[in-house]
């Protein structure tokens, strides 16, 4: 339900979604699983968690809808989280809430970035929103910030997060590496296909007329961008 609900419902309700409800969600997961919990149980849900970053992250590379791309991308780095949360560790709470402030930044902030080329644009379909960088070249670095910080570029948080529920899942058990690291490897794929769409490539005579940013929708990507540059820098901000 939960990409319908995002591609479906508002901008500002989108980017509350991803960088709020989700986070209470987990929150959750992390108060409510108790430390004793039985491994028949932990087994299960731990692979059907790690299954499904590959299984979104294949969703994500045929998708065509810019909004349900950013949406299931969202879905897939939520189930990194619930899958550390489930091992009950310190090392991989604090992963997982690493994890959680910067996929609620980063997820916010494509959402606002796909909502602009909407307006502009009036359709979601990635083919549709080619070229945008020689309309609006200022937002192109904005794009660069939210893909390369989807696909957890060294040294942002997105990668602290990820390495260490990536350990704790491997010190778990260690054929989980797999899974991991092809999800890794196919978020990597699939953020960077959706930059050089929307980005290269000839304007469509469509967008030909398309007006550049506003000074909002600037303050907006500032807003989103500051606290993740600011939390890459200082880590211990988050404890």
């Amino acid at each position: 339900w939960l990409p319908k609900a995002h591609v479906e419902a508002p901008i500002a309700g989108s980017m509350v979604l991803a960088a709020v409800l989700l986070k209470l969600g987990g929150y959750g997961i992390i108060r409510m699983t108790p430390t004793n919990i039985s491994t028949t149980l932990i087994y299960p849900m731990i692979a059907m968690a790690t299954w499904g970053v590959i299984m979104t992250g294949l969703t994500c590379l045929r998708k065509t809808d810019l909004k349900a791309l950013i949406a299931y991308s969202s879905v897939g780095h939520m189930g990194l989280v619930a899958s550390a949360t489930l091992i009950q560790t310190p090392w991989s709470t604090s992963g997982a809430v690493i994890l959680m402030i910067a996929h609620g930044l980063t997820s916010s902030m494509l959402f606002c970035l796909a909502n602009m080329l909407y307006e502009r644009t009036n359709t979601r379909m990635l083919i549709a929103m080619r070229g945008m960088h020689k309309a609006m070249p200022l937002m192109t670095s904005y794009w660069l910030i939210a893909s390369l910080t989807n696909l957890a570029l060294p040294p942002t948080i997105n990668l602290i997060g990820e390495i260490q529920i990536m350990a704790t899942l491997f010190n778990w058990s260690p054929l989980t590496i797999m899974m991991t690291a092809m999800g890794a490897t196919i978020t990597a794929i699939y953020s960077l296909q959706m930059f050089m769409t929307t980005q290269q490539g000839h304007l469509t005579k469509d967008s030909k007329e398309t007006y550049p940013a506003q000074t909002r929708e600037l303050l907006i990507m500032l807003l989103h961008a500051l606290p993740i540059l600011l939390l890459t820098l200082n880590l211990e901000l988050i404890y």
